[in-house]
């Protein structure tokens, strides 16, 4: 390694380059690599399949790049809410009350993090290979392989895993990606992060479909986030109620932080290109290219159209009127099961209300 190449010349190279936070850890197994393999064991990561089939890669970075000695962590926010398009609005529609709107989780709101991140992220692990006279010997990762992130992130200092099992940083909440640069060099390790929960518990009470039994336990087969994305096939019907006006992902587990107070806005995410909360009915007359041409660019798109869809019929079930009547019948008609199904259910719940109200 060339003599100039310090922790510190890396960190300030990331923080030019748009990153808000960079620290530095070895590359030994995560500290809770048997407590994720208890989790796989039990099940709790639901249908994310690649997770288990990723296990000993998760478990030890050495089989991800064996020549690594050095992992570089960084943090890039997302809090910023700024410069949301005026015409983005109008295209998606304003929704004027959450029973007439859809929730979308604050980093969909967003370019594709992965767009957005991979350029800085090559840019840095070149300045290290250039440095260290690596020659390509570095490896990017921004959540696309096979590593422990947080917990790592944790050991590194960037921040600690909440009761929520999601990272905190002391001066960024909840509100941020992690990325990741796998060196064969090695730096000096920063000190890790002690969990500065105390007996907050609020994360846990705020989760509306008991998806967090317990401290730092995250139970994926109840989580709206993986029942509204990562799950490709229908809601379990006794969870749909439960769900809300949650149409991708879900943020309560982390709006209730009190560590949101010392968020701050990222340098990489800052313009929204969608905003938090979209009009519903119109959404059920979305065709496959249509979907795709409207969320282009955005994590959205990970739903896909049949898991979007249903998820606007559950929406709608749980806090729509009678005006939501025709659009939902037009889609229980649909040629896609998945989508027909959930919208029968929506109509029998609005029926249902409705003639209680009578």
């Amino acid at each position: 390694m060339m003599p100039n190449l310090t922790k510190a010349r890396v960190r300030a190279v990331a923080l030019d380059l748009g990153f808000d936070a960079c620290r530095f850890t070895t590359a030994e197994a995560p500290p809770h690599a048997a407590f994720f393999r208890r989790w796989l064991a039990q099940g709790f990561h639901a249908g994310m399949q690649w997770l288990a089939r990723q296990e000993e890669l998760r478990c030890d970075p050495r089989q991800v790049l064996p020549s690594v000695r050095t992992i570089v962590l960084l943090a890039a926010s997302y809090h910023g809410t700024k410069d949301l398009s005026p015409d983005v609005g109008g295209e998606w529609g304003g929704a004027r009350s959450l029973t007439a709107g859809g929730q979308i989780a604050r980093y969909a709101r967003f370019q594709d993090y992965h767009e957005l991140l991979n350029g800085p992220l090559a840019s840095l692990a070149r300045f290290i290979d250039e440095g260290g006279g690596t020659a390509g010997g570095s490896l990017a990762l921004v959540d696309s392989g096979p590593l422990m992130e947080r917990d790592l992130a944790q050991r590194a200092g960037l921040g600690f895993i909440g009761k929520h099992t999601n990272l905190i940083g002391r001066d960024l909440g909840n509100w941020f990606f992690i990325a990741a640069v796998l060196t064969p060099l090695e730096f000096e390790p920063d000190p890790p992060e002690v969990n500065h929960c105390g007996n907050c518990a609020r994360c846990l009470a705020a989760c509306p479909t008991g998806a967090l039994p317990a401290p730092f336990h995250l139970d994926a087969r109840r989580c709206i986030a993986y029942l509204t994305i990562e799950n490709k096939g229908p809601i379990p019907a006794e969870l749909r109620p439960l769900i809300g006006n949650h149409i991708f992902g879900c943020d309560d587990c982390l709006d209730v932080c009190p560590w949101n107070r010392f968020a701050r806005e990222g340098r990489i995410l800052r313009r929204q290109v969608a905003p938090g909360t979209v009009a519903l009915p119109t959404l059920l007359a979305l065709s496959e290219p249509e979907f795709k041409r409207r969320f282009r660019d955005t994590p959205i798109l990970r739903a896909k159209w049949k898991g979007f869809l249903r998820n606007v019929c559950v929406a709608l079930g749980n806090g729509a009127g009678a005006e939501a009547l025709p659009a939902l019948a037009q889609a229980r008609a649909s040629a896609e099961p998945l989508v027909a199904e959930h919208a029968a259910w929506a109509i029998q719940r609005i029926e249902g209300r409705l003639a209680a109200e009578t």
